[in-house]
């Protein structure tokens, strides 16, 4: 624990871009710890990298967490406002000779690099320019001066101790040559400064940490409580990229993925549950569980089959009538139902769905004209004879019910003694064909939901247009 005795914690992207699905997965680390321990949850931009900087991405970020419902207690901070602070402690490294001016051109340290990989070499700074004592006239950087022949330790509260050698460690470059701080400088100084307890980031930046702890250590500093939990990778194993699918956090809402189950499935990736009878948790749940010694130390998978059973359970839970405002944006814009009908369409097809944008599919038939094969009317092996005769019946007998008396257990019970006539087995070579032909597919709700709610005088022209298909 560092002097702070407060628990403090921070999630700190870059701006490049929309809000990746395993940096979900590091903000839910940290809120769920700091929310546990009734600690402090800070949002820093790292926004130092011009060059990487994308326009309107702070904004989405802000958007989507709003959305998730994270709250952050602090910030969001800026770390492009606090450029002299950073110059100020690399000006402190310099004169304690502990950093120095770098002159070296992109050309010259390109070249370097070629040459070292052609060698194969890891590509370092050959530290070049670490002994130099000119005036500054020319553009440079600021690089640490990382000391040689040393065995640079710290220890991480998932991986324990880990070591390297301070002869593989590059010196890095604290300040770039457009007065920047690097990634590594500014957000040492800042844990520093706004007194981060624990410091929670991926795997992959674990080899980097040996550069922050010799930060601490040349300006006597105490360095926080490392975390670095493993990374989230697709199914097959393989690294989350764009190009293969969707990671996103913003598509995945967009898809129809419920915050709260979004939430809840991180919350799986991140702790083990005991009881995988139930697994559908709450944020608050997942707060009240949140342990270190439950969260997973192998590799979070992507697993999207999951993720679509979880987002199932949410929807089947939720009242219809916010389920219906939420599916409105995945309907025809242009409908003639009113709010009651749509609640009933919901109601049908809630169960089959695993996201929301599913609806539009699964109810299309709702609201267009049906194209299907007139071969899907027939019941088995029934011929288009039968299957005709079987439509002019059920046309017959709808045509005498009053508009009234379209409801579903009315229908039901109308029909299905007449159905049942054909024979236990065989009902359905009434009920398929009026089916398909009020839906125009082999999987629908039952041929009575379906014609309570497109009611009497659709129901009729399509029953009239499957008897003409059939002819």
């Amino acid at each position: 624990m560092t002097k702070n005795s407060k628990i403090r914690v921070r999630f700190a992207p870059s701006p490049t871009g929309f809000l990746h699905i395993g940096s979900l997965r590091m903000i839910m680390l940290n809120y769920l710890f700091a929310k546990k321990e009734k600690g402090i949850f800070i949002l820093r931009i790292e926004d130092t990298d011009q060059e990487r900087f994308v326009e309107g991405a702070v904004e989405s970020l802000l958007k989507t967490l709003k959305t998730l419902k994270i709250d952050f207690d602090e910030g969001p901070y800026y770390q492009s406002k606090r450029l002299k602070i950073y110059q100020k402690y690399a000006d402190q490294l310099i004169k304690e000779g502990k950093a120095y001016y770098c002159f070296c051109t992109e050309e010259r340290l390109e070249k370097m690099r070629q040459e070292q990989i052609a060698k194969k070499q890891a590509p370092m700074y050959d530290q070049h320019c670490r002994d130099l004592n000119l005036n500054i006239k020319e553009p440079y950087t600021i690089r640490l001066k990382v000391p040689k022949g040393e065995t640079i330790k710290f220890n991480d509260l998932l991986h324990g101790e880990i070591e390297f050698k301070s002869d593989l460690i590059d010196d890095q470059v604290l300040i770039k040559s457009d007065g920047f701080p690097t990634y590594h400088f500014a957000s040492t100084i800042d844990d520093h400064l706004m007194e981060i307890s624990h410091v929670i980031r991926g795997e992959e930046w674990l080899s980097s940490t040996p550069k922050h702890i010799l930060l601490y250590r040349y300006f006597n500093w105490e360095p926080p409580i490392f975390i670095h939990p493993s990374l989230m990778l697709s199914k097959d194993g393989g690294k989350l990229s764009k190009r293969k699918g969707d990671v996103a956090v913003e598509d995945f809402l967009e898809k129809g993925y419920l915050p709260e189950a979004l939430l809840n499935f991180i919350g799986l990736l991140i702790l083990s549950v005991p009881d995988k009878a139930n697994e559908i948790l709450s944020l608050k749940e997942l707060i009240e569980m949140f342990d270190w010694d439950k969260v997973h130390r192998s590799p979070a998978i992507l697993n999207i089959e999951k993720l679509d059973w979880v987002n199932s359970q949410y929807i089947r839970k939720m009242p219809i009538k916010d389920l219906t405002k939420l599916c409105l944006k995945y309907l025809p814009e242009k409908t003639d139902y009113k709010q009651k009908n749509l609640e009933k369409i919901i109601t049908l097809e809630k169960e089959r769905i695993t996201k929301l944008s599913e609806i539009g599919e699964t109810t299309g038939f709702f609201f267009e004209d049906l194209k299907y094969d007139p071969n899907l009317l027939k019941w088995k092996d029934a011929d288009r004879t039968e299957t005709k005769a079987s439509l002019d019946k059920s046309y017959s007998i709808l045509c005498d019910v009053k508009d009234r008396d379209f409801q579903t257990d009315k229908l039901k019970a109308l029909l299905m003694p007449i159905a049942e006539e054909f024979g236990k087995g065989d009902r359905g070579k009434m009920l398929w064909p009026l089916r398909v032909a009020l839906s125009g597919r082999d999987k629908s709700p039952g041929p009575f939901e379906i014609a309570e709610i497109i009611a009497k005088k659709k129901t009729l022209e399509r029953i009239k247009k499957a008897i003409e298909l059939i002819k």
